[in-house]
């Protein structure tokens, strides 16, 4: 027993002295890690390492509401080898280079509309795609009537900042011509066809009216590649235009509101004489979609994978998924999933497949 205790000792001593050897040394040891994170991070191409295809990738699932675990609205889509952004909420610029999709990257950025949540990091992404990639030209902007001013006043807004990089890093790393974004109006009337923006030999990108009125215009996209096809709703009530571009679609990623879930919150609201939250969470109501409703969208227009994004109220729980989809698993017959911050859709060109991935959780 005496030995056996000497022995025990012994290893504890060890461990002890391992433990204070690494503690001593923590700092060496971190700076070699972090050497090895940079150079693995510096190296790999996102875009390049997909297979060729569509690819889904949401930056930002969130609200207007705070949520630390969801950015504001964003969703990447890379078709081929081209990186289109649609929306730049809150917080997404950060996500789309954590989820190694370089701002410098990005092709085209398209507006569904102009809600501040759906706009707030634009003249971030818009900095982030001129300076880390030094480009020659300003990034195309797409969105309906009025998406001139919108771009227009990012510009304005960051006119300084552009003095100021200019200077300090010189032409050659930020050139003058690069800078901000240059917009690419177009009308989306309900009493109009749907708008093709993008048509190449492979892609196609169009644009069609949805219904989130007061707020007019108001948009979804579709993006075809190589026979395969992503709908992207925008903010939207149930929308006629937004089912027939849906038709057949590979993945229909549809913002979703649960009005049993808000109303929790508005009754927190009032029962704190919160009544200005009170009256907003009421007024959301009207102009946004139930997953339900999404659902049955989806399985009429047949679409083969639903998404949510955009998800209204935060969920700060898992187990809130449930209660958030409602009946919206016995509507639609087709895998269904709440979208998280840096989940990734792959659909390789040629086949139906549909692979899920998620960029971010994997950090952590």
């Amino acid at each position: 027993m005496g030995r056996k205790r000497v022995i025990a000792g012994g290893a504890l001593l060890a461990i002890a002295a391992l433990g204070l050897l690494g503690w001593t040394f923590r700092g060496p040891l971190a700076l070699r890690l972090m050497s090895r994170v940079y150079d693995r991070a510096m190296s790999a191409d996102g875009i390049a390492s997909l297979p060729d295809g569509l690819h889904v990738a949401l930056c930002g699932t969130g609200s207007p509401m705070p949520d630390p675990t969801r950015a504001g609205p964003c969703t990447a889509v890379v078709a081929g080898h081209q990186l289109f952004i649609v929306d730049s909420g809150a917080g997404s610029t950060k996500n789309l280079s954590l989820m190694n999709l370089p701002p410098a990257r990005v092709s085209a950025i398209f507006l569904t509309h102009f809600h501040s949540d759906h706009i707030a990091d634009l003249g971030e992404l818009l900095l982030q795609r001129w300076a880390s990639g030094a480009a020659q030209s300003p990034t195309p902007v797409y969105g309906p009537t009025g998406v001139d001013a919108v771009v227009g006043g990012f510009n304005a807004a960051y006119e300084l900042d552009r003095g100021y990089r200019i200077a300090h890093h010189g032409p050659k790393v930020v050139p003058p011509t690069g800078f901000g974004g240059e917009a690419h109006p177009f009308a989306a009337d309900a009493a109009q066809p749907d708008v093709t923006l993008i048509d190449q030999s492979d892609l196609k990108v169009i644009a069609f009216p949805v219904d989130h009125g007061p707020v007019k215009p108001a948009v979804g996209y579709l993006f075809i590649y190589k026979g395969r096809r992503v709908v992207i709703s925008g903010d939207t009530a149930p929308s006629a235009r937004l089912e027939a571009a849906s038709r057949d679609a590979d993945v229909l990623v549809h913002e979703g509101l649960s009005p049993e879930l808000v109303a929790v919150q508005r009754q927190a609201a009032l029962a704190h004489g919160r009544t200005n939250l009170a009256a907003i969470l009421h007024d959301i109501l009207s102009y946004h979609t139930t997953p339900e409703q999404a659902a049955a969208i989806a399985e009429r227009a047949h679409v083969r994978f639903l998404l949510f994004s955009h998800v209204i109220p935060p969920l700060p729980l898992e187990a809130l998924e449930g209660p958030f989809l409602g009946k919206s698993r016995q509507i639609f017959h087709g895998p269904i999933q709440v979208g998280r911050d840096g989940d990734i859709l792959t659909l390789p060109a040629g086949t139906t497949e549909i692979r899920r991935s998620n960029r971010l959780r994997v950090l952590f």
